[in-house]
């Protein structure tokens, strides 16, 4: 019998819930019957067959955000629960957890943060799919809606940087000298297993932190120069197809309103109409086990409810959707005239947090990570942002000016932040399609601002951002645009909410193998964790994508369904997504042998992979014979240094036997 016979012969090796690209190589036979584990497409959205029902199972889920949401749609959709049989227990009163959206015209929106986006969210847009829209009628879903908008109204900036008080700041090229190019190219190849508690500012150089490169990366995805290196690497390989789309941001899509109303008020809709019941005004603290083996079942869950303490028994077949940790926990809040309480925001995270649950499962076994690692210093993942209410002002009217459209047109407007490079706060600023929520009137703008450093001074009030009243913050926003002597009126026609968030980017801190649980942790039967702050094979975290993909590993765990969660999308691996990259990352030129490339492929069916040479200002062949001279004479170069090297060893053993 042949190797490949004996393998058909045998029964296919059940495959994990999580897949995971970097554990083998992988080749098709017999034995593999599951499609390569990274494919993402229309043969991975099979429901899972067979699934059997257990009678009386409830489900539990802590925490209403995204994780908790998308956890409650895969155990209807996939697991075929029951609605009715599914719990959310929520410490808040509104659902959405950190995708929220509140306000009105008359005393302020407010949005704590914002959500960027791209097309790889495969999980994220295989629950959307099938979520009814917002607006349109059946059967139209939310990804049907957000294509509507995207589709028809790109999204671009033309002011992506800023300095020097209101001018724009050449951001066409990445500008990365050949030796940062080579930092990049290097973390890329790394291990991930070497990068454990390293720093950014620990490997890139001083000069690498002020490119533009490093301005736009930071200030989109939010990233501390004292922050995880790891974190970093991760994000390149996760959105390697979008390096060229980095400067002007055309490589992003937008929702056409708050991430409240565009995801969580249609996906509520949804659970609610299915029978899922949310529990408001109840703050777990813990979840009790009982140990058999080495197995670990939660058999209670102990939470406050409206103040009072109260156990939630679990019968032998409950199972639990937990998240860890809260980035938007302990925000505090101020307005136009009143600063945020930074103390009250940099008290210890314990009692009564969002932080107690994951702290109180650390202490009982090491496979539930070490969230200290997280929420210890919030100093340092803490940032500060402005949500303002604009009636017309020469805010908007310099709004106006940096605008791809007419901010009142309905359509893509900064295109996502403009930040502006010599602010001490490293501030930014956008405004998103108008309206911004769906009840806004025709003559108001809603647009968000938000600041990286927290210890700074202003550029023009002496203070750190934290200090500062909204209209202080008015105040160092228009000196960067440039009309300072403006301000009074502008704030006369603006309303501002505050928030400072002392664990916004806690998820980005330096980490270790451990830090962070498994979404099953070793020896849980009927426990998964959702959310920011557990371990994945390869995604990133900070987005809706990795809440979501968490969830939908719990589900198909814990409920044993016959179903794997692919892993990221294989753009990484891609030869034109590789080609372009480079010609980004060597600003816009051609990276060295591209034109060699092109003298091989031009002809051929895969020249359309490679990008189009700039217009020669000498023929093809000048080129060509240029590059192929200086190939040459480095490698001239190269032999006369070897052979010069081997000359002076050998004077220096014939001097020795002399």
């Amino acid at each position: 019998m042949t190797d490949q016979e004996r393998a058909a012969s045998s029964p296919a090796p059940s495959a994990a819930v999580e897949a995971n690209v970097g554990d083998r190589y992988w080749r098709k036979g017999p034995h593999d019957t599951l499609p390569p584990p990274d494919m993402m497409g229309p043969y991975q959205h099979n429901r899972p067959l067979p699934v059997k029902p257990v009678a009386g199972r409830k489900a539990w889920i802590v925490g209403s955000g995204i994780a908790g949401m998308a956890a409650a749609f895969y155990l209807i959709r996939d697991g075929r629960m029951k609605g009715e049989d599914i719990t959310i227990l929520d410490g808040m009163d509104v659902a959405g957890g950190s995708l929220d959206g509140a306000g009105n015209a008359e005393e302020g929106y407010i949005i704590r943060g914002g959500r960027e986006m791209n097309w790889n969210y495969d999980n994220f847009w295989d629950l959307f799919r099938e979520v009814p829209a917002l607006e349109l009628p059946e059967p139209y879903s939310v990804l049907d809606e957000y294509r509507l908008v995207n589709d028809n109204d790109p999204n671009w900036s033309k002011s992506r940087l800023m300095h020097r008080q209101g001018q724009i700041r050449d951001f066409a090229t990445l500008g990365l000298s050949t030796a940062h190019q080579w930092e990049i190219l290097k973390l890329l190849l790394k291990r991930k297993e070497e990068l454990d508690d390293i720093t950014i500012e620990d490997y890139f150089s001083a000069s690498f932190l002020e490119t533009n490169f490093w301005y736009l990366w930071r200030s989109m995805f939010a990233f501390e120069n004292w922050q995880s290196l790891l974190e970093m690497k991760l994000y390149m390989h996760r959105f390697l197809d979008a390096i060229d789309g980095l400067t002007d941001m055309s490589a992003l899509v937008f929702p056409k309103y708050n991430q409240y109303d565009s995801f969580v008020v249609p996906l509520m809709r949804m659970l609610e109409q299915e029978g899922v019941r949310t529990q408001f005004d109840t703050h777990v603290r813990d979840l009790a086990f009982s140990e058999v083996g080495g197995q670990r079942t939660v058999t209670a869950i102990h939470c406050k409810l409206q103040g009072r303490d109260e156990v939630i028994r679990l019968g032998k077949d409950d199972v639990v959707f937990a998240l860890t940790g809260s980035m938007t926990d302990s925000t505090v809040y101020g307005d136009l005239d009143t600063a945020p309480d930074l103390q009250r925001a940099l008290k210890p995270a314990g009692e009564g947090s969002g932080w107690e649950l994951w702290q109180n499962l650390a202490k009982q076994s090491p496979v539930f990570g070490r969230p200290e690692r997280f929420c210890g210093d919030p100093a340092r993942s803490m940032w500060e942002s402005a949500t303002l209410t604009c009636k017309p002002s020469p805010l908007i009217d310099k709004l106006k000016e940096l605008s791809v459209n007419d901010p009142y047109s309905g359509k893509t407007a900064t295109g996502g932040i403009i930040t502006f490079t010599d602010s001490n706060w490293v501030l930014s600023f956008t405004c998103n399609r108008q309206p911004h929520f769906p009840s806004q009137p025709d003559d108001v703008l809603v647009l968000w601002v938000y600041a990286l450093l927290m210890d700074k001074d202003g550029n023009h009030v002496k203070k750190p951002m934290p200090a500062c009243t909204g209209r202080e913050i008015l105040a160092e926003l228009c000196f960067h645009l440039g009309i300072a002597d403006q301000v009074d009126v502008v704030a006369a026609n603006t309303k501002v909410r505050l928030a400072v968030m002392p664990y916004i980017t806690a998820q980005f801190m330096p980490r270790a193998a451990g830090d962070r649980p498994r979404v099953v942790p070793e020896g849980c039967t009927n426990l998964a964790l959702l959310g920011q702050f557990v371990e994945t094979s390869n995604d990133i975290i900070f987005t809706m994508e990795s809440s979501v993909r968490t969830a939908r590993i719990g589900v198909y765990t814990l409920l044993g369904l016959p179903k794997q969660v692919a892993d990221i999308s294989p753009t990484q691996y891609d030869i034109r997504n590789l080609l372009k990259g480079a010609r980004a990352l060597n600003n816009n030129q051609p990276f060295p042998g591209e034109r060699l490339l092109h003298r091989l492929l031009d002809k051929s069916y895969f020249a359309h992979i490679l990008p189009p040479l700039p217009e020669p200002k000498e023929t093809r062949r000048d080129h060509v014979e240029a590059e192929l001279s200086r190939m040459v004479d480095k490698g001239r170069e190269g032999l006369e240094i070897a052979t010069a090297w081997v000359e002076k060893l050998r004077a220096q053993l014939l001097q020795r036997k002399d």
